[in-house]
């Protein structure tokens, strides 16, 4: 068996790769490493779903696990992955669960942690989780009676709870704007609709009907063309797109234009450094985020931070420097003034809040960031030959002479793939053709020499 947890906790094929018989076992070992420096008392778990149609058998086998080593579990049913680590910390909860495979197909589904202060696992407590699964270690006392554990549902007011919440993270009213959101058929079909109802906005709100296979379904922020169309089509000032676990937020123009995660996170710095609520006047971005962010960041006077691909690793950036706002062009955005994690409807209210703050337009602001073209392309190399382009000469120096010639104005990543035998190839510049030429040219070469 391969290495259980990914990125963001344990994900495939629901019923096949991510069996019952897995959830239980994640269940039991979950329950015990997160709850054994609690003094002894009963662990509470907190658990969340989105509306794949599997989330219903991998609750029922997960809190089997969980109730099997004497921990309760609160249900608190379809929410978004940002629901739980807030909700965790609210009811004081020892751990929370989401149940959720994010922007991948239905038959996909996934299994991730919170610790009880709503920040998601760290490695070496995947690891140690990992490992009495993989190991079936029997860390059951095989308890019985009074010390089993119960199951409580707390559906309606844990929703209540986290859309207060929402409303809270803003002191604007929406009243007279025009917004169209796509919920993706996912975990935000009834939250987002309610809260941005609440704040007075016109709102048009498109795939909110979840039948279980749905979700994610030519819509939502990975697929977003129907909103494009609902925006013009309305005459809309924002359109607003979330993924099926509704951790991400991609947006939408006016003039029905994609306005990605580079752009909502300058949009939304420049507000926090105009309030004076910008920590040190920095910004934290990955390294596929465009230079053109990069420079419209440095215009404002900030510096951006930058860290590998992922959210964790935006949020373990964060922390270390106090940075107030961090995200990746995939619309994860995290505010640590309000959330521990990613959150697309906070992440639309903080913009929706931007774009009346201003009194412009969505696309003037997003325009104030040129974005430059990006090229990728794939090398086919041997997979213990991923790490070693540096060590190569004369593909050392070809990254070189493509750093000098594009230096100003754009760059060169080399990544290789943690899962395939690849190396990805990106450039970014102001002349696509030249970019593309330059970047096939570059990967030729990698596969030539270490393929």
């Amino acid at each position: 068996m391969g290495r259980l947890f990914g990125t963001d906790g344990v994900r495939g094929i629901a019923n096949t790769e991510l069996t019952p018989e897995l959830a239980f076992h994640l269940g039991k070992a979950g329950a015990y490493v997160l709850s054994k420096d609690n003094g002894g008392k009963r662990p509470v778990l907190l658990i969340g779903k989105d509306t794949r149609i599997s989330g219903d058998l991998l609750e029922d086998a997960i809190s089997a696990g969980i109730m099997s080593m004497g921990g309760d579990v609160i249900k608190i049913g379809v929410l978004p992955t940002p629901a739980v680590a807030y909700l965790v910390q609210k009811f004081e909860a020892d751990a929370g669960v989401v149940i959720s495979a994010s922007h991948n197909p239905y038959e996909y589904n996934g299994i991730k942690f919170f610790k009880g202060d709503g920040f998601k696992l760290a490695d070496d407590m995947e690891d140690e989780i990992e490992d009495i699964v993989q190991k079936t270690i029997d860390i059951n006392s095989h308890i019985m009676g009074e010390k089993l554990g119960r199951c409580l549902e707390r559906t309606n007011d844990a929703a209540a709870l986290y859309a207060d919440f929402l409303k809270g993270t803003i002191d604007v009213s929406l009243k007279g704007m025009k917004i169209v959101i796509d919920c993706a058929n996912g975990a935000s079909y009834t939250v987002a609709e309610t809260v941005l109802r609440e704040l007075g906005a016109d709102l048009t709100v498109l795939a909110n009907r979840p039948d279980g296979i749905n979700i994610n379904a030519g819509c939502g922020s990975t697929h977003p063309e129907n909103l494009q169309r609902k925006v013009l089509e309305l005459g809309a000032d924002v359109g607003l797109a979330f993924d099926g676990d509704a951790d991400r937020l991609i947006g939408v123009d006016e003039k029905g234009r994609l306005v990605d995660g580079d752009r909502l996170v300058y949009i939304c710095a420049k507000m926090l450094k105009e309030e004076g609520a910008l920590n040190g006047n920095r910004v934290t971005a990955t390294v596929m985020s465009n230079i053109g962010f990069h420079k419209a960041v440095e215009a404002m006077g900030c510096t951006v931070d930058v860290t590998q691909v992922g959210d964790r690793y935006v949020l373990e950036s964060m922390l270390k420097t106090g940075c107030a706002i961090g995200g990746e062009q995939s619309g994860h955005i995290i505010f640590r003034n309000h959330s521990t994690t990613g959150d697309g409807i906070l992440s639309a209210l903080q913009l929706l809040q931007a774009v009346k703050r201003s009194g412009k337009k969505l696309s003037e602001l997003a325009d104030e960031v040129t974005i430059y073209p990006q090229v990728l392309k794939n090398a086919k190399v041997k997979n213990e030959h991923k790490k070693k382009y540096m060590e190569d000469a004369d593909i050392a120096g070809e990254i070189q002479r493509i750093e000098t010639l594009m230096e100003g104005r754009g760059r060169v990543l080399i990544r290789p793939s943690g899962t395939e035998p690849l190396v990805r190839v990106m450039l970014e510049g102001e002349d696509t053709e030249e970019i593309t030429k330059l970047a096939e040219g570059l990967a030729t070469l990698l596969t030539k020499r270490l393929g």
